[in-house]
């Protein structure tokens, strides 16, 4: 052949090649691939993230990377991309390491029941360019050339599967390039199905039921999990012995599938979503649907020792038809079993103890709610004569144990014996009334329950049991809690014997969240076919041991306090009975909140849903007890001693409202009580009291301009005043009813900056408000609205910002003026300025005035750029020479007149650090 016949079959060949990829570019590549299509439709569970760093990062916050790791199927998965990377000459830093290839891309991750006892997993990956397709070709080769590899490939239905095997074990992994899509996973199965699925990509997909609803765009969601119901009774098997989850998969039957965006912080794992009620006939949703949704009362009576609770809105004689007999002796009980029936309430629940051996049977308990007891006890009377039963009982504390002839089954359904027929010849139970619910069990079990109620140890006297029961939905018709530490001895007895080696060896994993809540609320109107159940499931731990002291220092006096999480905020200094050391309130970036006593101990910590907000003590009064009163997201805490709310806090403002400041008016009397006035992230003002009654006229109050700093919220000889500085020069006065006082609004005659201060008096004119306008003048007025002074304190421009900090007490105040990087501070009395401090940064800068009588006075000024804060006396002098280091918002101070010492609390980075500090007389 000559060179030119060579040289045109060449050109052909490679114009050829050319057309075919452009072909191949502008129609199937074109048209983009609904990544779902490509998930077979038995999948149980579907995991999607499109930020795997961000969903590494929080695993690793939450401490869940760590046991991840210790798991053997991932350690597995982590050596050989390990492996594949050196055999390359990569690291996994680098990258162009195969971890790059998550990167910030969407990738599915599902889960499927392949056979009897096992589930494989599906993994699918896109490939967005040239080069990453390139690596994974690499890297397959690379490994199929080491001698403990074996690369082939094989056709399926007209696409190339390539299998990478391990030599030793024999086993594989598959991977397909579908249009960019690589789907992989060591079961051939799978990428077989992928294959058949795409072959219809026009058929409803594992997400169509959801529609356009994508939760990965939800702010904070670092994930998405798809969970089929209809197949988790066929995962169950994989996991549990048959007879174990029986009550599950009649549970089961209440949603069809459900779509939850997983939110990872902290302390806790938090899955939020809908489900899809079933539509099946004869499932549970049909006999439930139209019964209300309900809140957990069981708090009071529920053992520590729980370690599940199935609580379900259902009243017994509405979902399950009523046992039937035909002899007469049947038809007589069975009329008794209808009037027992009859005086249920909507609640039941069914809860199991913890176990002391491995492997033993757990105690079960069924409860029943009674809205009126005694008509119970009259009617539980009557069947225990019809059945012949003793009229002796057991007694624990003030409650009798009374023996039934009948099982529980035949009163509350057969969600209690779910792999029998529903008249069940079983052995008689015995039962108590405990409150407002009949509860069954056999007479062993209820003696060991009854003497944790006597005994006090049950939810509602658990600070971590109350906690966790804060953060679950107020009301479900479902709820499923698990305490995983309290499950762990049952829980070996119900695994099949494939799966106890392998929890075994994840204990740690297992218990990372001890505390677990499955909860489904419907739609109020379930009769809408596009309602939907709101979903939650919760995975907590308590936050115990949130922090270590370590010495700090001749400068600490040696109090450092080392916490797990960087503080934010300010620390708030609470008086303490029995010493002159204060005690701390802080936060940490977790939003949890630490009470830390005089000696550097954490008493409680309890996690909030936001910043706290207005953290102080509220004396108690008007029918409700003290505590320390703070907002947090959109909710108000009163929280007792041991961290627990007192009723009947919390209280829930709109979920659309962020509660900014807190402010509070003690109650008065027995009959007057507290009042409380939130100001939100929207400028908006509600009043309300200590019972969570808004006020007329403050729902909310929506002004007209941004606040220019704190309302002052007092008394005047019995009447409630709210004054509002607005920037734009304004002043409102507000009675308890939201209306303007006579003369109010009031011009300040230029823009405000900064809080109020309050001289109150017996009236209201006699009642001097203070603030500091745009122009530098300091105003003095009264509630009539006549201004009484005006002053000006320093030179006005155009760049400079002046502020009235307050003293924490009101009792005096400073004027800031701020232009550039340079601060000024005022006293009201002086015209020269008590400081003036030129700063490395510009930005604005927290001012603390601390005024503690007879010329003890302290200024403290925070910068937050390099983290550090400027302590002043009252001459002015810079303590110490230099700032001390601070990364907070603010310093908590106060002084301790029989020793002469102010007593500093800052936070820097982890740290909580206490200075004393002796400051000479000016």
């Amino acid at each position: 052949m000559s060179r030119k016949l060579l040289a045109l079959l060449t050109a052909l060949f490679l114009l050829l090649t050319l057309a075919t990829y452009v072909y191949y570019r502008r129609t199937l590549a074109a048209v983009p691939v609904d990544p779902y299509a490509l998930v077979p439709n038995d999948a149980v569970l579907v995991l999607s993230t499109h930020d795997h760093p961000a969903l590494v990062r929080h695993l690793q916050e939450t401490g869940l990377w760590d046991n991840l790791t210790a798991v053997r199927y991932f350690q597995q998965s982590a050596g050989h991309l390990a492996l594949a990377d050196s055999l390359t000459g990569r690291t996994v830093r680098r990258r162009s390491g195969v971890m790059n290839l998550l990167g910030r891309k969407l990738v599915i991750t599902s889960v499927h029941v392949t056979g009897p006892g096992v589930f494989d997993v599906l993994y699918q990956i896109p490939l967005t360019r040239v080069s990453e397709y390139r690596q994974v070709r690499s890297l397959l080769e690379t490994l199929g050339r080491d001698p403990r590899y074996r690369l082939s490939t094989r056709e399926y239905e007209d696409h190339e599967l390539t299998v990478l095997t391990e030599r030793n074990s024999e086993t594989s992994l598959t991977v397909l390039n579908y249009r960019n899509h690589l789907l992989l996973s060591t079961n051939a199965g799978l990428v077989e199905a992928v294959v058949r699925r795409a072959a219809h990509p026009d058929a409803p997909t594992v997400m169509t039921s959801f529609g356009p609803t994508d939760l990965l765009r939800v702010s904070g969601v670092d994930a998405t999990l798809m969970v089929n119901y209809r197949r988790l009774p066929q995962f169950l098997d994989v996991l549990f012995r048959p007879e174990a989850h029986g009550q599950f998969d009649q549970l089961a039957g209440l949603v069809s599938e459900g779509l939850l965006g997983v939110k990872l912080a902290g302390n806790r794992a938090q899955l939020l979503g809908f489900s899809n009620p079933e539509t099946a006939r004869g499932t549970l949703q049909q006999r439930l649907q139209g019964q209300r949704a309900l809140p957990l009362g069981l708090a009071p009576w529920l053992s520590t020792r729980t370690a599940m609770l199935l609580h379900l809105a259902a009243n017994p004689g509405r979902t399950w038809p009523r046992p039937t007999g035909s002899s007469a002796d049947l038809v007589d009980r069975t009329a008794a079993l209808d009037s027992l029936r009859a005086t249920f309430g909507g609640e039941m629940a069914i809860a199991y103890l913890a176990t002391t051996t491995a492997g033993s049977k757990p105690g079960r308990l069924a409860f029943v709610h009674c809205p009126i007891p005694a008509r119970t006890q009259q009617w539980l009377a009557r069947l225990r004569r019809v059945y012949g039963s003793s009229p002796a009982f057991t007694k624990v504390g003030s409650y009798q144990i009374h023996p039934v002839g009948f099982p529980e089954a035949m009163v509350l359904g057969p969600l209690l014996a779910p792999a029998q027929p529903y008249v069940v010849e079983a052995r008689p139970a015995a039962a108590v009334l405990v409150g407002n619910y009949l509860v069954f069990s056999d007479e062993l079990t209820l003696n060991g329950y009854l003497a944790d109620v006597v005994a006090g140890h049950i939810w509602s006297q658990s600070p971590a049991q109350v906690a966790f029961l804060q953060e679950t939905l107020p009301r479900a018709r479902l709820s499923i809690f698990v305490d995983t530490r309290n499950s762990w001895n049952a829980l070996l007895g119900v695994l099949t014997e494939e799966r106890r080696a392998g929890l075994l060896r994840n204990e740690a994993l297992f218990k990372r969240f001890p505390q677990v809540a499955l909860q489904l609320m419907p739609d109020e109107n379930e009769s809408d076919p596009n309602a939907q159940y709101f979903t939650q499931l919760l995975l907590r731990h308590p936050a115990l041991g949130p922090a270590s002291t370590k010495p700090g220092g001749a400068a600490a006096n040696g109090r450092v306090l080392t916490f797990n999480h960087e503080l934010v905020g300010q620390p708030t200094l609470l008086p303490a009975l029995g010493t002159r050391i204060p005690a701390v309130v802080v936060q940490d970036s977790l939003w949890a909140l630490h009470y830390v006593s005089p000696d550097n101990t954490v008493l409680w910590s309890d996690t909030l849903k936001g910043p706290a907000r207005g953290v102080g003590l509220l004396p108690s009064g008007g029918s409700v007890p003290g505590g320390l009163l703070l907002g947090a997201a959109n909710r108000l805490h009163l929280l007792g001693n041991e961290g627990a709310e007192v009723l009947p806090f919390p209280l829930n403002l709109p979920d659309t409202v962020r509660v900014a400041s807190l402010l509070a008016i003690p109650a008065t009397g027995a009959k007057v009580s507290a009042r409380l006035l939130v100001v939100t992230a929207g400028n908006d003002l509600l009043l309300l009291d200590a019972r969570g009654r808004l006020y007329p006229g403050w729902q909310p109050k929506r002004l007209d301009f941004p606040l220019a700093g704190r309302p002052a919220f007092f008394s005047v000889n019995g009447r409630d005043v709210v004054l509002v500085p607005l920037q734009n020069g304004y002043v409102y006065a507000f009675d308890q009813q939201g209306s303007l006082f006579p003369g109010f609004p009031l011009s300040m005659g230029g823009r405000l900056a900064g809080d109020v201060v309050v001289q109150p008096a017996s009236t209201l004119s006699r009642t001097r408000l203070t603030l500091v306008n745009q122009h530098g003048e300091l105003i003095t007025f009264n509630l009539s609205g006549d201004i009484v002074s005006r002053a000006r304190i320093a030179t006005w421009s155009r760049t400079a910002r002046f502020h009235l900090v307050p003293d924490p007490k009101g009792r005096s105040f400073v004027v800031t003026r701020e232009d550039g990087n340079q601060l000024d501070v005022y006293l009201p009395s002086q015209k020269a300025p008590l400081l003036t401090q030129r700063f490395v940064t510009s930005g604005s800068k927290r001012v603390q005035f601390f005024d503690f009588g007879k010329g003890r006075r302290l200024v403290a000024v925070t910068e937050p750029g390099p983290g550090q804060v400027f302590l002043y006396d009252g001459k002015g002098r810079l303590l110490g020479g230099e700032p001390v280091p601070s990364t907070g918002s603010g310093v908590g101070l106060n002084y301790d007149a029989t020793t002469d010492t102010y007593h500093l609390v800052r936070v820097a980075g982890r740290e909580l650090r206490r200075t004393e500090l002796k400051v000479a007389l000016p």
